[in-house]
């Protein structure tokens, strides 16, 4: 299937490393412009270089998605440089992590402050698309007792949800769709399911053989029951895509059922 990203204009928060990066790779691969933000900018560099393999305009720069004004900035230059933005992948997200402020700053606020600076070159766009990436933990209660509650990591997620949900709504006269990836345990390197891995051998193996789907191509490991960053990225690449012209207002969760939902 063509994902008609060719030529597309894209951005994507927090992407010099994990699903960002997977996301960002997955975009440029299929012919879209892409620019980059993170904080620590030897790491933006370093991605910014690898990105480039794929042959489209790849650019980068540092930027801390809880200061309003650095995003603002960061998203009208790349819409300069680029000739537009098509696509907004909002990322950044402050992890598991005890604050409720670092979380409000980073994970909404960061999300809202960045579609918002979008949103006049999305409205110019034939084929505008908002894709947030949330997580599973924003519809169940993880992790289970005796592991500390997610706290603010869940609620603040949930609420990117609820934002998303009446953004489609407010925006769809525009032709901009706005859609949610929610990715359940994923494993990758530098992952902190890698982490949980080699820390807590008994959590980690309790959450791998919750997840009832199993992939025949993957190793028969534990690991290999969770998903991959490749496999929520190929989702996140549909939902920002042309392909998807007609959705809006989802969340697709990616988990490999480790969820379990019985209503949508």
């Amino acid at each position: 299937m063509d994902l008609g990203l060719q030529g597309r204009k894209a951005l994507v928060t927090a992407a010099s490393q994990g699903i960002g990066n997977f996301i960002a790779n997955t975009l440029a691969s299929e012919g879209a412009d892409v620019s980059i933000c993170a904080r620590t900018p030897e790491k933006v560099a370093a991605a910014v270089d690898e990105l480039k393999k794929h042959g489209t305009n790849v650019i980068g720069a540092p930027c801390d998605v809880a200061d309003p004004e650095a995003l603002k900035a960061w998203v009208e230059q790349s819409a300069k440089d680029l000739g537009g933005i098509d696509i907004y992948v909002s990322n950044a997200s402050s992890g598991g992590g005890p604050s409720w402020e670092d979380h409000f700053a980073i994970d909404m606020m960061g999300t809202v402050n960045g579609v918002n600076a979008a949103l006049p070159s999305l409205t110019e766009s034939d084929a505008g698309s908002v894709v947030i990436v949330s997580t599973s933990a924003a519809v169940e209660a993880f992790p289970p007792p005796p592991m500390t509650s997610a706290g603010p990591y869940g609620a603040m997620k949930a609420a990117q949800l609820n934002y998303s949900g009446f953004a489609a709504q407010q925006h769809a006269a525009a032709g901009i769709r706005f859609n949610v990836v929610s990715p359940g345990p994923t494993y990758f390197e530098g992952s902190p399911w890698m982490g949980i891995e080699e820390r807590m051998p008994p959590f980690f193996e309790a959450v791998a053989n919750g997840v009832p789907l199993r992939n025949k191509n993957k190793p028969d490991t534990l690991a290999g029951h969770l998903g991959t960053g490749q496999e929520v990225a190929n989702v996140a690449a549909f939902l920002a895509s042309p392909a998807s012209s007609h959705t809006t207002g989802v969340n697709i969760v990616v988990d490999g059922g480790f969820t379990r939902r019985v209503a949508f």
